[in-house]
């Protein structure tokens, strides 16, 4: 199967392997737009297929308002717009619509959004709040992250909200992978795309057209080669680099998955950088763990 993404990739810009960036701050704190661009253009260069800015991983919660437009700006001015998936998060629907309003402007492809995360909503709630942002008229991918928001977006629900013409797919971060074929018979032409590293080979090998990774911010172009492999079907590529990266994969699934994304990113000559408050460096034992994973990998060859 040919893997290089194509024209119909092109129509459907949040396929592929789409990085969740990681945003460098400064010694101070600030946010240093300069090396945000040049991240954007490594990654761009190792094979992925565009970025996903202002997610979690982006710390999007700790950014001043002029910070998070600006974040989107640059990416688009890298990679251009079709290719940047800004996330559009929010407490409210109506602050959810202005981001989006913000990243159509900017010339995004796509936008990424988390069901209302300022309270347990109910799915009448979370219908409305997705018919809100879709008005802006960019395509809307969905977040499922029950973990954070205590709002499952169930494969009945995300039914429901592509019927109702909200979404166009979903980023899956349940762990549950069992939801793939479910969400591919109530929903078939919904987009599935994995929301967490750790278990990608499995939901590409049912059917996920997509991964929103954390990894590829440190080791991209072995990102690149396993999920080339895991979507084609390749497994005698996919498996061995499954198993070698998993021990680094699983991080992303961890409250503490920033810091140690970063910290990986460190320790292969990128700007990882520190992170904001309330988030602080990892624990000493955590931080051996991340530290002795990343080494290996380079040891063995892997970028």
């Amino acid at each position: 199967m040919n893997t290089t993404p194509g024209a119909d990739d092109r129509l459907r810009p949040w396929r592929g392997l789409m990085v969740a960036t990681t945003l460098p701050f400064r010694a101070d704190l600030t946010v240093d737009h300069d090396a945000y661009a040049a991240q954007v253009s490594r990654l761009l260069a190792a094979g992925c297929d565009g970025v996903v800015p202002n997610g979690s991983l982006g710390e999007y919660q700790t950014l001043t308002d002029d910070e998070r437009a600006q974040v989107v700006r640059t990416a688009v001015d890298v990679a251009g717009g079709d290719r940047v998936m800004p996330g559009v998060a929010a407490y409210g629907s109506a602050e959810s619509r202005r981001w989006a309003e913000q990243a159509a402007d900017a010339g995004a492809g796509s936008v990424l959004l988390l069901p209302p995360n300022a309270f347990r909503a109910d799915a009448g709630a979370v219908r409305a709040h997705y018919a809100e942002v879709a008005r802006v008229g960019v395509p809307v991918v969905a977040y499922n992250n029950p973990f954070d928001t205590k709002v499952d977006l169930t494969p009945e629900l995300l039914a429901a909200l592509h019927a109702d013409g909200s979404i166009v797919a979903v980023k899956e971060f349940s762990g549950d992978v069992r939801r793939a074929y479910e969400i591919a018979e109530l929903a078939p032409h919904l987009d599935l795309l994995t929301g967490a590293d750790d278990v990608l080979l499995e939901l590409a090998l049912a059917g996920a057209v997509g991964w929103i990774a954390g990894c590829p911010n440190a080791l991209p172009a072995s990102s690149v080669a396993l999920y080339r492999a895991a979507v084609s079907g390749d497994l005698d590529t996919a498996l061995p680099l499954y198993r070698a990266l998993h021990p680094l994969l699983r991080w992303d699934s961890k409250p503490e998955f920033v810091q140690a994304i970063k910290l990986s990113m460190d320790l292969v000559g990128q700007h990882g950088g520190p992170t904001r408050p309330p988030r602080f460096p990892l624990p000493a034992g955590q931080e051996a763990a991340v530290r002795a994973v990343t080494e290996k990998l380079l040891a063995d060859g892997h970028r």
